[in-house]
């Protein structure tokens, strides 16, 4: 898109790792190339080089004791810290968001485009997932309610900073009306289906997760079920849950950690099904998985309602649990599924067609279609 002479800030919540979020962040960036990137955290070399080569101011979080590791615990921090950066001498501004960064607060005559990943999650509708009880004890919880009843309306309040919302689905474009009571516009996000793509292998016997390990990925369920189902299990990705899920998990069942772009393709052409048994706003990792042939077996709910077509591309389980899970890791083992017909579906979820919806989104904006 022709944007010469545009000065644009791009605000992401937080570069600790390279995750759908920061995918998505990738895809922006190459409309913008000189834009300058915000962001509360940064951890020198998580990310991908397009995006560590970009001038990135991090906010004062970043100074605080153990904060690229640790940054979850100043999440009361966040507020004040996303509102003191200085947008004087930005045209717009791009937030992507999960977190905090759609809260930042630009100039009178800024516009500000959010792409959002969800309104937050733990301080609407995922809080016991994260500070139950059986998380942090009763006392820690209810204190945590307290903070994050406090973060739920500064979340609210804060809407009003972004001129207009894409959503990365119909689900998260619910939960913007819902809580924020704004209309967003329907964006999937992108995959790269050109370096996805199916392999010369033939599957082998392991399902697959792909994730971040925090508790509403509820990867327990995955897990228990590969254990029932007597089938090998193997875990990519890394997070806060990791040490509670290892110890969870049986000999059946391999933590990969953070593999790079051609060990996870790999990981994806080989396994027999990727497998997702939490609510996924969008779920970036079953599109990747698809676009490599392979199968999904995710939970009918939020975005795996709008990637995966059941018996073409996977199948989708009624509830998170365990028993269903076994038998639809039972019934995968079974099935001859149409790699080519799999890739097709996935197709449409490409890069190209990402970056030419939102070249069109700013556009719009820009030349006066307004808040939305």
């Amino acid at each position: 898109m022709d944007n010469v002479g545009l000065r644009v800030a791009l605000v992401h919540d937080w570069l600790t790792g390279m995750r759908g979020g920061e995918k998505v962040l990738e895809s922006i960036g190459r409309l913008f190339p000189t834009a300058d990137l915000l962001t509360l955290v940064h951890r020198r070399g998580a990310v991908s080089l397009a995006i560590e080569s970009r001038r990135v101011r991090s906010s004062i979080v970043q100074r605080l004791p153990f904060a690229t590791r640790l940054y979850r615990h100043y999440l009361p921090a966040f507020p004040f810290a996303i509102e003191q950066f200085d947008l004087d001498d930005v045209d717009l501004v791009i937030s992507t968001s999960h977190c905090a960064a759609k809260a930042v607060i630009p100039t009178g005559r800024a516009r500000h485009l959010c792409y959002c990943h969800s309104p937050m999650r733990y301080a609407w509708d995922q809080f016991d997932a994260y500070f139950g009880p059986e998380r942090i004890g009763r006392a820690g919880t209810a204190l945590a309610r307290t903070v994050l009843a406090r973060l739920a309306r500064w979340d609210r309040d804060t809407a009003g900073r972004v001129d207009r919302f894409l959503a990365n689905s119909a689900h998260v474009a619910g939960r913007i009306g819902r809580y924020y009571n704004r209309r967003a516009t329907v964006l999937h996000p992108p995959v790269n289906t050109e370096f996805f793509t199916p392999g010369d292998v033939s599957p082998a016997s392991y399902f697959l997760v792909v994730s971040a390990l925090v508790p509403y990925k509820r990867l327990e369920v995955a897990i228990d079920a590969a254990r029932a189902a007597n089938v090998p299990l193997r875990i990519v990705g890394s997070g806060p849950d990791e040490a509670r899920l290892r110890a969870r998990a049986g000999a059946g069942v391999s933590f990969l950690g953070a593999l790079n772009d051609v060990e996870l393709r790999d990981a994806y052409r080989g396994a027999l099904a990727l497998v997702m048994p939490g609510e996924e706003d969008f779920g970036i990792a079953p599109v990747e998985a698809m676009a490599c042939g392979r199968p999904v077996i995710a939970l009918g709910r939020g975005g795996a309602r709008e990637t995966v077509v059941p018996g073409l591309s996977g199948t989708l389980a009624a509830a998170p649990d365990a028993d269903e899970f076994a038998a639809l890791f039972d019934a995968a083992r079974g099935t001859s599924w149409d790699a080519r017909a799999i890739r097709t579906h996935a197709e449409s979820f490409g890069t190209a067609r990402f970056e030419a919806g939102f070249g069109a989104a700013v556009t719009d904006l820009l030349t006066g279609a307004g808040r939305c």
